[in-house]
């Protein structure tokens, strides 16, 4: 198995809904995902022989999905009210409306399958929201229970 790495960083505001915590409030993460990419062989001709992929096209794919992150407030779906919403947007503030609860743990599985989506090999996405702490999700693993 050929595996290759790469990894990006977004700066974004959140919050966790039906949360009681700290973290149901609006506040922001430097987030640094860590995405792997992995085949059983590498490519036998053209450009990309004797690799897994090209690292400039997966770095670009990566750094292209942080960048769609950057500096927006990750809302997930009706956990605004619409004035406050429509207020917000008003203001010119960026929202990026998500079908899930704004999770390091739904956001490492999102990131994974926006970039198999883009034809990425991707075998697993760490997501760190702070330097020490990070949730990790792996492309087609199951686990007992």
């Amino acid at each position: 198995m050929y595996e290759l790495k790469t990894e990006a960083c977004f700066d974004s505001a959140h919050f966790l809904t039906d949360y009681y915590g700290r973290c149901e409030n609006l506040h922001g993460h430097r987030w640094r995902m860590v995405v792997y990419i992995a085949q059983e062989e590498l490519h036998a001709e053209g450009t990309m022989r004797d690799m897994v992929l090209d690292f400039g096209i997966f770095k670009r794919e990566v750094r292209t999905l942080a960048g769609e992150l950057d500096h927006t407030f990750l809302v997930e779906d009706g956990s605004l009210k619409p004035q406050i919403a429509a207020a917000l947007e008003a203001e010119g503030f960026s929202l990026t409306w998500l079908p899930f609860r704004t999770t390091a743990e739904n956001l490492a599985r999102y990131v994974c399958e926006r970039l198999r989506a883009r034809e990425l090999p991707v075998t697993c996405v760490e997501m760190y929201e702070t330097p020490n702490n990070c949730a990790i999700y792996r492309s087609g693993v199951r686990l007992e229970a």
